[in-house]
């Protein structure tokens, strides 16, 4: 079975370059999702959203933006100005748990209001001229909750409904509940796509495993990990120390041209070393110097030492 790979929206890491970056050195994605986008009242996409959304940015990729908010007009005239820029498809984002944005009963807060919750999904299903999936956790507190929403979701001609199947109070601990995920798989009358945990080709093997039937799964964390993580797990090769020096210079540079002040770049790459060291062996020197850099030369020089020195970690 032919398996659809979507590469998660991770807020502050899977921008436009760093999707560009992915796309040009691994591939092996069939939809790339944006960071969500917040409409302010204003109803304008800040710089950063436009320069994230623009078709110039994303060239040969199929993108999805995707939106968090609980009111529907925000959604709807949202949506309306993303089709202006070619989209045909937005996610609605019903699963952020960070607590910033829940205690605005946004993201998965807003799972705790079902009944508003179907209000809100009445108005954007029934008004929208572009297709919606939907993103979601299983609930805030357990995944009993899950039952209920699913019933509503039920209701809707959703693009696709994209489940991580941990609740709210989880953030990104415990184990993924798959027998929550199973009877989804088997109740929902929409397409249903898989998001967690999804690491290496053992995973989604697993997972595929487990559930033949389920032939779309969502990984993000992963893919910070391992960039060409989609392509081994459609049979290609693991990436190269030469494939990720590229994808390192493709950030790198695309960061320094967009964003001003070494701090700011600086802060860009250790996040992407916080994850890629391990890639490396015996990195652990070179990943605490990189973490001390406070200048772009110091930081130049540490990564041609490393590219230099050290081998890729055996897998």
């Amino acid at each position: 079975m032919m398996m659809k790979i979507y590469l998660a929206p991770l807020e502050g890491i899977t921008g436009w370059i760093y999707r560009s970056a992915v796309h040009e050195c691994f591939g092996g994605f069939d939809k790339y999702f944006v960071p969500f986008i917040r409409p302010n009242q204003m109803g304008h996409l800040s710089s950063r959203e436009k320069k994230d959304i623009l078709p110039a940015n994303n060239t040969g990729m199929r993108v999805v933006p995707q939106i968090l908010t609980n009111r529907s007009e925000d959604f709807l005239r949202t949506a309306e100005k993303l089709k202006e820029y070619g989209y045909e498809e937005v996610n609605l984002n019903l699963g952020c748990p960070s607590k910033t944005v829940v205690t605005k009963r946004r993201g998965a807060g807003f799972l705790a209001e079902p009944k508003r919750l179907e209000v809100f999904l009445d108005e954007i299903f029934g008004k929208c001229s572009i297709r919606i999936s939907v993103k979601t956790r299983l609930g805030m507190e357990e995944a009993g909750e899950f039952s209920r929403l699913l019933d509503i979701y039920n209701k809707y001609p959703m693009e696709e409904l994209i489940i991580h199947p941990r609740v709210q109070k989880d953030f990104y601990k415990n184990t993924p509940n798959l027998e929550a995920f199973a009877e989804a798989l088997f109740k929902s009358r929409n397409p249903v796509c898989y998001n967690g945990d999804i690491t290496s080709v053992s995973d989604a093997d697993k997972l595929e495993e487990r559930f033949p039937d389920e032939d779309c799964i969502m990984a993000g964390r992963g893919v910070l990990a391992d960039p060409a993580l989609a392509r081994q797990i459609r049979g290609g090769r693991r990436a190269d120390k030469e494939e990720l020096r590229q994808f390192h210079d493709l950030l790198y540079s695309g960061y320094c041209k967009e964003m001003s002040g070494d701090r700011t770049i600086l802060y860009k790459m250790k996040e992407l070393w916080f994850y890629l060291a391990p890639a490396f062996a015996d990195s652990g020197k070179f990943a605490k110097k990189i973490k001390k850099a406070e200048k772009c030369a110091a930081y130049e020089k540490i990564i041609e030492e490393m590219f230099w020195e050290c081998d890729l970690s055996e897998r």
